[in-house]
Parts: structure tokens; C-alpha cells; sequence
């Protein structure tokens, strides 16, 4: 779910912005001030994608609010919402740590396109630092970034077939996978062919990897279902 906080004093504007970024599919959480804001952070545990702030608030105001936000959180998304259309307010908002700056009145249609920027970029980023760089079992290294395998630091000439079959065996390590499964994956859901071309990819992989492919210790059958990544 995409997660929200908006924070915005004026009542008007908060229930405007809530209304719609809700049709947009967002989660929101709303408060009227700086300190509910903090608060509200501390309870959520941090759990937001953006973060959405009014700048000219009593009390702690969008700018120090944004501070301390980027202070818990390098990757949450911060869009500041202001009346003010100064160009020092924009770059100070920058400075500070924002991503991005609307400037009252907008339309619902400049909003939403505004923070969905900003969440496709903060989901661009998390999917990049969260995604392994590699996938390690025994004496083999599968680097997602070359589309390689090595065997003890060497690599292994595979077809893209290969190398799919490989991976999706090693990311279910020690669980069984039916030839089904297989050729869903790698061949997608349309595929009518025959899952004999499992077995003869297998008995490929095996003469490349294994130390003995007539008694395969990393590739084990499972008699009458699939196969299985012992690992």
C-alpha cells in the first residue's frame, strides 16, 4: 500500500488533499500540526512512502518539520505545499532536504501527478538497495547483475534458459519445484509445449555443474513432481 502522511493546518485544503490523493489509491494518514505529525511518525514507526507538508504552520513549521523528517529517513519522499511562490522559498525547501515544492492553489490532477513522481522514485530506489546483488549455495554464486554463475569463482557457460532454471531452483532451495512451476516461470503462463524440455535442460545443466551428472548432488530429482536445489 502506498502510505502518506499529510500534514496541513488548514482544515479546507487537509480534507482537499486527503480526498483526493485517497481516489489516487494512497493511504493517508492526516494531522493538523508539526508536533501530531512527530508524534504520529514515532507511532507509525516511520512506516511512509511521502511525506506531504504544509509549510507555513504555528508552532513547528514545514521546514523544520522536514529536517527532522530527513533526519529518520533518507529514502521518504517530501513534497512541501506552500502559498508562498518565491524562489528562495522553493530552493530553500530543496536545501533542506525536500524533493519537491507545490505552490498553493493547485489542481487535484497537479498534486497526484506530483506525488506519484515522487513515490515511483522513492519505490525505484527501495527496490534497488532491498534487491540482493547476489544469491550464494554451496561453491555457486549466481550474480544477477551479469546474469552469471560461478563454481568456485569460475563461471559457467549457460544459455538464458540455463541460467533461469538455475536461479529459480536456487531461490527455492531445498524445496521441491514441479515441472509446472518451471515452465510457468521461465516460459510464462501461454506456454502449450511439452515440460520434456525441463528434463533435457536439466541434463544440460547437470553435465555443467555437477562433479558426477549420473549421481547429481546440487540438482536432485523428485520422482514423479520435479526437481529440487540441494543446497
Amino acid at each position: 500500500m502506498k502510505r502518506i502522511l499529510v500534514v496541513e493546518d488548514e482544515n479546507s485544503i487537509r480534507d482537499f488533499v486527503v480526498i483526493n490523493l485517497r481516489r489516487a489509491g494512497y493511504d493517508v494518514t492526516d494531522v493538523a500540526s508539526g508536533e501530531e505529525a512527530v508524534d504520529e511518525y514515532g507511532k507509525q514507526g516511520g512506516n511512509f512512502d511521502i511525506a506531504l507538508l504544509d509549510i507555513m504552520m504555528p508552532g513547528m513549521d514545514g521546514f523544520s518539520l522536514c529536517r527532522w523528517i530527513r533526519e529518520q529517513s533518507s529514502e521518504i519522499g517530501i513534497i512541501m505545499l506552500s502559498a508562498k511562490s518565491q524562489e528562495m522559498d522553493k530552493v530553500n525547501c530543496l536545501m533542506i532536504g525536500a524533493d519537491d515544492y507545490v505552490t498553493k492553489p493547485f489542481s487535484p490532477s497537479e498534486l497526484v501527478a506530483r506525488v506519484d513522481a515522487i513515490y515511483r522514485r522513492v519505490s525505484i530506489n527501495r527496490s534497488h538497495r532491498e534487491k540482493p546483488k547476489t544469491l550464494s549455495s554451496g561453491p555457486f554464486t549466481l550474480d544477477y547483475q551479469s546474469r552469471m554463475i560461478y563454481n568456485r569463482g569460475k563461471p559457467i557457460d549457460l544459455t538464458q534458459i540455463e541460467y533461469h532454471i538455475l536461479e529459480f531452483l536456487m531461490k527455492n532451495r531445498n524445496s521441491p519445484v514441479d515441472r509446472t512451476s518451471l515452465l510457468k516461470h521461465i516460459w510464462g503462463e501461454s506456454y502449450v509445449g511439452e515440460d520434456k524440455v525441463i528434463d533435457v535442460n536439466i541434463r544440460r545443466l547437470r553435465m555443467k555443474i555437477e562433479d558426477d551428472p549420473s549421481t547429481p548432488k546440487y540438482i536432485q530429482t523428485v520422482w514423479g513432481f520435479g526437481y529440487k536445489w540441494n543446497g
